[in-house]
């Protein structure tokens, strides 16, 4: 387990890998995956793919039905596997759902901030409230920020105002996602942007996350990492919050979501924008983002914006400066840390700091993508013109575009800033973990020289036994010889000196034998004998060995003696030729 100090992932706050593919109406499977049935009974049904508009007047609560009362090719297994079916049927009814509002007129003030209890008891009467809601007539756009969203009040809101089932299953399971739908040339459109960024989260005990999570609405990509699972904690979850800090300062870089969808018209009803929150407490609450939005409309500079542009989209960027806020701290926060780690490599050699190195590492790695997501938000809200503003004059309209792009090129140099300070962070730990190997080979050179000096004096030591052998093996050999049972030295015995060298000599020329064929194998490296059977014959293999060699150096002195005898001849012939009046001769 790595040290407390260092930076950890946290896997109990771990929300699953988002499915890409599922995070747009441009996909024409909603939810399906490869190898997913389609469902043979939607396939085969009579009925038209867009259900006419719902006036909302004798309907008999179409919004229970939804989304299929909307839009019919979500079949209730693709709603089961999207995570909304759980949204819907498994909320938790003891805490009713928050609904925060914030009003800005058309004078560009932010008014009217307020918030709405939709209690399972009051959905009827809510249902009323909205689906036949009443405006100012000088609002321009009412924000809604859903807490503890509950089951019926997000078939509401979808109803009302027919909002696309995939900002709802986006926003659920946390894939980023942008894109423009229902366009009304003149009259407005619908754009939905939901965008992961890192945040920083004091490091306290917390609860999991809430059911909303559904960690297996990723279809038939599953996230089964198991508690307790040796692999799983050797691998490095990007998804989960990255602790980081030392002593009473420690933080989680968490991963957090801005849901936002955006209902853009001209209709005297005024746009709306409705945002999601979670209920894990690591990510941005309704009423802190509530209250940031309404303290933004304070802002002179924004302020003289609203003033002159009654684009609501001024409004969603204040939301995406929000990420860009988080983005900033969260990136400052990080690069303290790594400092800490510098100072602590310094002093120490403590391996654990390598693997707390390659988690942040990865993790930079996952926040480039995350800034790259950033971008291209930004660039869709810039790029995506709202068919609202056609109906203003030429002047105010062309005004509102130069607002737009100028705020949201102001926005992509903050995400480059964002990019170049994650890059510069990525560089450093690369020359820390540098630092960490370069330290770790230099404690390792000095064990190797520790131990080479160790093996010198024991060679040393066996040099001296060794001389000691040499003064005894004399007298050694003089006792063996004296100690021979042979007619020479001792009457009583049978024994003779020649029996004894017809014995000794024998079985040296076989242990001799034996040790060379042993290592023949370094011996003959040219030929080609592994077996060792092959190897008893080298006497025969080292006379071929020689007698191929000698047969090479002759052909070699040979081709030596043909090359020297040319240039003998060429010589000889460059004297004698002759030069005479301009003209060569040459000579026989």
């Amino acid at each position: 387990m790595p040290s407390s100090r260092y930076a950890t992932t946290v896997s109990r706050f771990t929300s699953p890998p988002p499915p890409h593919r599922h995070a747009g109406p441009s996909a024409p499977w909603p939810w399906i995956d490869i190898h997913d049935e389609v469902d043979a009974e939607q396939l085969e049904s009579p009925l038209p793919p867009i259900p006419p508009l719902c006036d909302h007047n004798d309907c008999g609560g179409c919004w229970k039905g939804y989304p299929q009362s909307r839009f019919p090719n979500w079949t209730p297994e693709q709603v089961q596997r999207s995570g909304i079916a759980a949204a819907i049927y498994d909320y938790d009814d003891t805490d009713p759902c928050v609904i925060h509002y914030v009003n800005v007129d058309t004078g560009g003030f932010f008014t009217n901030a307020e918030k709405h209890f939709v209690r399972d008891e009051d959905i009827e009467v809510f249902w009323n409230e909205i689906a036949h809601e009443t405006r100012p007539s000088n609002l321009r756009v009412r924000a809604l920020f859903i807490e503890n969203l509950s089951g019926p009040v997000l078939q509401m809101l979808g109803a009302k105002y027919n909002i696309e089932p995939f900002f709802f299953s986006s926003s659920l399971s946390m894939i980023p996602s942008r894109f423009q739908e229902e366009v009304r040339p003149g009259k407005g459109d619908h754009i939905t942007i939901t965008l992961s960024f890192i945040r920083v989260v004091r490091a306290t005990a917390s609860k999991p996350l809430s059911s909303t999570h559904n960690l297996s609405s990723i279809s038939s990509t599953e996230y089964d990492a198991k508690e307790h699972d040796p692999l799983a904690e050797q691998m490095i979850n990007t998804q989960a919050p990255l602790k980081i800090g030392q002593g009473e300062a420690k933080y989680m870089l968490a991963l957090d979501l801005l849901s936002i969808h955006l209902i853009r018209r001209n209709d005297g009803l005024g746009s709306t924008i409705i945002s999601y929150h979670d209920q894990n407490e690591n990510v941005t609450s309704a009423p802190y983002l509530h209250e940031r939005i309404r303290f933004a409309g304070q802002s002179v500079y924004w302020q003289s914006i609203f003033q002159k542009s009654p684009d609501p989209t001024f409004v969603l960027l204040t939301f995406i400066w929000h990420a860009m806020y988080a983005w900033d701290e969260a990136l400052e926060k990080l690069y303290s840390h790594i400092c800490w780690m510098e100072s602590q490599i310094m002093r120490s050699s403590d391996m654990d700091l390598t693997r707390d190195l390659h988690t942040i590492q990865a993790h930079l790695l996952h926040y480039s993508s995350l800034l790259e997501d950033f971008r291209k938000s930004v660039v869709f809200v810039n790029d995506t013109t709202n068919p609202a503003m056609d109906s203003l004059p030429h002047n105010e309209r062309l005004l509102s575009r130069k607002l737009l792009q100028k705020e949201c090129n102001n926005l992509l140099i903050e995400v480059e800033r964002l990019e170049k300070s994650r890059t510069m962070q990525e560089r450093r730990l690369k020359n820390v973990m540098n630092l960490v190997f370069s330290t770790v080979n230099i404690l390792d050179s000095k064990r190797m020289q520790d131990l080479t000096e160790a093996a010198v004096r024991d060679s040393a030591a066996m040099k001296q036994i060794a001389y000691l052998s040499m003064i005894f093996l004399p007298a050694s050999f003089v006792a063996g010889v004296f100690g021979m049972n042979v007619k020479e030295l001792s009457a009583q015995t049978l024994g003779t000196l020649p029996h004894y060298f017809a014995a000794a000599f024998p079985l040296t020329a076989v242990t001799v034998w034996i040790v060379i064929a042993f290592q023949s194998k370094h011996l003959l490296r040219d030929r080609e004998t592994k077996s060792f059977w092959a190897r008893l014959a080298w006497p025969i293999l080292m006379i071929q060995t020689l007698f191929s060699k000698t047969k090479v150096t002759r052909a070699s002195l040979s081709s030596v003696n043909v090359l020297n005898q040319w240039n003998a001849n060429q010589r000889r012939r460059r004297r004698s030729t002759t030069t005479a009046g301009g003209a060569i001769y040459e000579l026989p």
